[in-house]
């Protein structure tokens, strides 16, 4: 969370956790007002309501990407030849449902960005590199393999507020030693908002711009295939797992505003509950799955169900990083005298170059999803891919790039000296900007950029990789130069 949003909520927090509706359900959506609560929120200084409604959004938008992105990581660690054999379905169903939640996540992410652009507001796909935390984020950004401890705090941020019980607290303890304070709950935002986006007072109906529903994503263009179908799903060898369920919620009013926090927050949080208690698809339910049955194995396979991956692996180092750090971790570790997070550089030389090329790929992706909100119109235009259709399909592509390329990572030591040490993993790097162009003619030739210093990568690789890893590097180039001959062709249109 970057410092000059943080700045902002220490009025925030507090409140939104007396604030919380006992009941954030279908029938609360109807009301015209305020939900009942014990607190009403405060507007901050420096604000009005719309403008601190976006503010939270933005907030809401760094927390999605946050989670999908140590999601990731921490599915990328399961599994690996040391896995024993009895252990190996489990793992893989593991590495299958946390995935699934990570797209999910991203579906959320996308869904945010439609409240944004409904209310006219700027997009917002940033976050902050790690380690960093603040006091509305649920537990200092961390890129970790699966541990029980990682995982009571992926359980905890996707709890619900009335979550209790001898379990519960074992997992927030747990939770807690591992983060350093007490992990947030992503909940607490969504209610707060909600309760804004509910008083017609603080928000008119105007700021609701219908117009801009064109602009928005939707679920046929970026979700359709992952209910029924199998695009959603990595193997097709883990039948009882289903396919991710990509929440894109349209939005043109207060109700439907209200509506697509609802779905996400059901999906994700499970704030709600349902006839029969909570839902099981809830992120929470299949985090507290997982947990239970970790919590069921030995100390010796529990070592056993992750590769040896590096605790944030980074292409270099950030010279105020051990300051920031230190700063930023607090409470219970370092009470008990727990090292503070820190990152790992990758200097094994193949390594570090599948490194560069992971963090480019990764901006590839974060552009695509940007830029495709810039457009309006369909997907094709009855014979071929329209520019907007070009880079959801693309965005698809660099999800796949993005697995293939952290297992190239996983394979590989993070130290030139240490060939048997910690594998490298994905860094997840942020760029120096994620801004578009004003001009669009500019925004194809940045696209154009990026797909030429892939090349440029690739090149590089070349001589450092055996023959195994070549004919990925070959598949990747030949789809750049598609991609690149398809950018020309649209540069010169424009």
């Amino acid at each position: 969370m970057r410092s000059r949003i943080s700045r902002h909520l220490g009025l925030v927090l507090p409140e939104v956790q007396a604030a919380i509706p006992k009941a954030f359900t279908a029938a609360s959506l109807k009301s015209t007002g305020t939900p009942r609560t014990e607190t009403v929120p405060v507007l901050p200084p420096e604000f009005n309501w719309r403008d601190y409604t976006v503010m939270l959004f933005h907030v809401a938008s760094e927390i999605e990407h946050s989670l999908m992105v140590q999601y990731l990581f921490a599915a990328y660690s399961l599994g690996g030849p040391q896995v024993p054999e009895h252990l190996r379905a489990n793992v893989r169903r593991w590495q299958e449902i946390i995935l699934g939640i990570a797209k999910e996540e991203m579906g959320h992410l996308v869904t945010v960005q439609n409240l944004l652009t409904v209310l006219g507001a700027p997009l917002n796909f940033d976050r902050e590199d790690y380690p960093w935390g603040s006091e509305f984020y649920p537990f200092t950004f961390t890129l970790q393999r699966l541990t029980l401890d990682s995982l009571a705090k992926y359980v905890c941020a996707e709890s619900p507020a009335d979550w209790s019980g001898p379990e519960a607290e074992e997992i927030k303890r747990r939770a807690a030693y591992d983060a350093g304070q007490e992990v947030n709950r992503v909940g607490a935002l969504y209610a707060r908002l909600d309760q804004i986006l509910a008083n017609r007072e603080w928000l008119p109906d105007a700021i609701f711009q219908a117009q801009t529903l064109p602009y928005q994503a939707s679920w046929d263009e970026w979700g359709r295939g992952y209910t029924q179908g199998e695009r959603g799903r990595e193997s097709g060898n883990v039948p009882s797992v289903q396919a991710p369920e990509l929440l894109i919620e349209p939005v043109t009013s207060r109700d439907s505003a209200r509506q697509a926090l609802h779905a996400v927050g059901q999906q994700g949080e499970a704030f709600t509950e349902d006839e029969t208690g909570l839902d099981e698809r809830s992120h929470f339910r299949r985090f507290l799955g997982i947990y239970q049955e970790m919590r069921a194995l030995s100390a010796e396979e529990l070592a056993l169900v992750t590769r040896p991956v590096a605790e944030n692996p980074k292409t270099s180092q950030n010279l105020n990083q051990v300051t920031v750090v230190q700063t930023m971790f607090m409470g219970t570790a370092r009470a008990e005298g727990r090292e503070a997070p820190v990152s790992h550089v990758i200097t094994h030389p193949e390594a570090l170059q599948w490194g560069h090329l992971f963090n480019l790929r990764y901006r590839m992706l974060l552009i695509d999803v940007s830029h495709a909100f810039r457009l309006a119109g369909p997907l094709n235009d009855g014979n071929s891919l329209t520019a907007r259709g070009s880079l959801i399909h693309r965005t698809f592509a660099e999800m796949y790039n993005l697995r293939a390329v952290a297992g190239m990572l996983l394979q590989l030591p993070l130290d030139a000296e240490q060939p048997n040490g910690p594998r490298a993993g994905p860094p997840f790097e942020m760029p120096y900007s994620l801004e578009l162009p004003e001009e669009d003619s500019d925004c194809w030739l940045l696209q154009r950029d990026l797909v030429q210093a892939a090349q440029l990568l690739i090149r590089s690789l070349w001589d450092l990789v055996p023959p195994e890893r070549k004919r990925y590097l070959e598949s990747l180039e030949q789809s750049d130069r598609l991609a690149l001959e398809q950018l020309q062709r649209l540069i010169a249109r424009r």
